[in-house]
């Protein structure tokens, strides 16, 4: 029997769930089935998908496979930090303080405020007018 090698991170943000999987390898990302590089064409989505990596000191060391979905790119990009932290949580624990200082282990709990009736978005009312 084949021994697994590979270990999994969860990661969220806004409605955006992405499922990691960390193998040791020369540091290929890819999401769903493409290289991170041609779905993330901007440098900050890019830097926060390998902030983890940095942060931890272990760039080039793990190839990434991400299964991702919902929400927008900035979100995915979130959760995909996310659930790459929590792997490397997962494969060495002294890396859990330097993500947690980065702010990489916490959940963004910031979701979009639904719309009130009577309002035109969450917060925004019609004009007051007072005579």
């Amino acid at each position: 029997m084949e021994k697994i090698n590979y270990v999994h991170g969860t990661g969220r943000r806004k409605t955006s769930v992405a499922q990691v999987r960390l193998t040791p390898g020369e540091g290929a990302i890819i999401i769903n089935g493409v290289p991170y590089e041609q779905l993330y064409p901007r440098i900050d989505h890019r830097q926060a998908i390998m902030k983890p990596f940095v942060i931890a000191g272990v760039v080039g060391q793990y190839n990434a496979t991400v299964k991702v979905d919902g929400g927008g790119i900035s979100g995915q990009a979130g959760a995909i930090a996310h659930g790459i932290a929590r792997a490397l949580v997962a494969t060495n624990e002294s890396f859990k303080s330097a993500l947690r200082q980065g702010g990489l282990l916490t959940r963004d709990p910031r979701e979009k405020e639904r719309k009130k009736p009577g309002l035109k978005r969450a917060r925004k009312a019609k004009q007051y007018t007072k005579r």
